[in-house]
């Protein structure tokens, strides 16, 4: 999972980010607004936390540029304002949650695997898709209720799947989605080919059928 951290305080993003990439997320960063406009244009995230006041602009004027695009990725606003006013603003224009500051890393963790399991998988910690179970708690896969083993990026994959099932998505989405903006400096995505395939494979040995469709050409789609 993805998470864009907007906040111009340096040692609380840089603290934020340590916490996410423990519990298995992906983080980057924007430091004031220009960055943080630039990366929203850009990429496409799970989570974005946004802080309300930055340098060159306010977090708020990103959040209706946010809506106006009408982006999909769930936003938790992060102020140390803390007003009644403040927070009725945020929701109403779009905001997911609203955790002021200081808060403790835990909780804030907590918020954001509640605002992706609500928004991608029906509020379920358990995925049934047939055959196939994933208990996003543990992070564990099982199909006809043997486990399956997979690495954490090829785990990945099969969220950002099931999260976009029916949708195409292409190399560069899924390469950007396993790295982050790093994905802009390869010379090519084959390495998203070798995970797919080996995502493919485990699953088929465990016995599920094959929903996964390669769309050539093009990407690769999870058929249901």
């Amino acid at each position: 999972m993805k998470i864009l951290i907007i906040e111009d305080e340096k040692e609380l993003a840089r603290d934020i980010s340590q916490y996410l990439k423990n519990e298995q997320y992906m983080c980057e960063l924007a430091s004031d607004y220009q960055e943080a406009m630039d990366k929203v244009y850009a990429y496409e995230y799970d989570c974005i936390l946004l802080d309300l006041m930055l340098p060159g602009g306010d977090g708020l004027s990103i959040l209706k540029e946010l809506k106006r695009l009408n982006k999909q990725e769930g936003v938790i606003i992060i102020s140390a304002k803390n007003s009644t006013d403040d927070k009725v603003s945020g929701l109403k224009l779009g905001a997911d949650d609203y955790l002021a500051k200081p808060f403790h890393l835990s909780e804030l963790s907590a918020r954001i695997y509640s605002l992706i399991r609500r928004r991608q998988f029906d509020s379920s910690n358990v995925i049934v898709q047939n055959e196939l179970t994933i208990d996003t708690q543990s992070k564990t896969v099982t199909v006809h209720d043997n486990p399956v083993s997979l690495t954490k990026k090829e785990y990945d994959l099969l969220l950002f799947f099931i999260g976009n099932k029916n949708r195409v998505l292409s190399k560069g989405a899924l390469a950007e989605h396993l790295s982050g903006d790093l994905a802009d400096m390869f010379d090519n995505h084959d390495f998203v080919y070798a995970h797919v395939k080996n995502l493919k494979r485990k699953l088929k040995e465990g016995g599920y059928r094959d929903y996964l469709q390669t769309i050539y050409g093009t990407g690769y789609k999870w058929e249901q």
